[in-house]
């Protein structure tokens, strides 16, 4: 039997203090993952049995940056329980928001130019500074910043001439 949908939003690395808290790699830009009151399933691994985990409070992590943050949950008040959550994949629904492209939607959806002419399937994300890139089966890289409509299994991309080999 197949649950809901998961993704990937964060993992906890390791405890921080004396009093509960983790420090928690976020690997989401949405920080309302982490917002006072969210519920997020944590498993050590994929196959692993979940457990669901109420975030207390959280703030960034200063000392490092980089997308880190001390987090508590509930019902963790030591160091002793919080090294229970060392290496945690933590994961959450989908959140709804019509207007953002979100990676699990994209890989495997067809992409068509805006003249309708068929340039390929998604097989991945690739993070990139400018903007992150559509990896297509045939090894094209195409910006997101070209998408124009995505729909459910279908992307149309406005890209200048000469970007792919056609």
């Amino acid at each position: 039997m197949t649950g809901p949908l998961l993704l990937e939003v964060g993992r906890v690395l390791k405890p921080h203090g004396l009093r509960g808290e983790v420090i928690v790699a976020l690997v989401s830009n949405r920080t309302e993952r982490l917002s006072a009151g969210a519920t997020l399933i944590g498993r050590p691994s994929p196959t692993d049995a979940a457990r669901e985990l109420v975030v207390r409070h959280a703030r960034p992590f200063e000392a490092t940056g980089g997308g880190r943050w001390i987090v508590l949950f509930a019902g963790f008040r030591s160091r002793e329980d919080a090294e229970a959550l060392r290496a945690l994949v933590l994961q959450a629904p989908p959140l709804d928001d019509p207007d953002a492209l979100w990676a699990h939607e994209l890989i495997g959806a067809e992409v068509r130019a805006v003249s309708g002419d068929p340039l390929g399937r998604v097989a991945a994300i690739e993070a990139n500074p400018a903007s992150d890139l559509l990896v297509l089966e045939g090894g094209g890289l195409i910006p997101l910043r070209f998408v124009v409509d995505h729909q459910a299994g279908s992307i149309s991309v406005d890209i200048p001439p000469g970007l792919l080999d056609l």
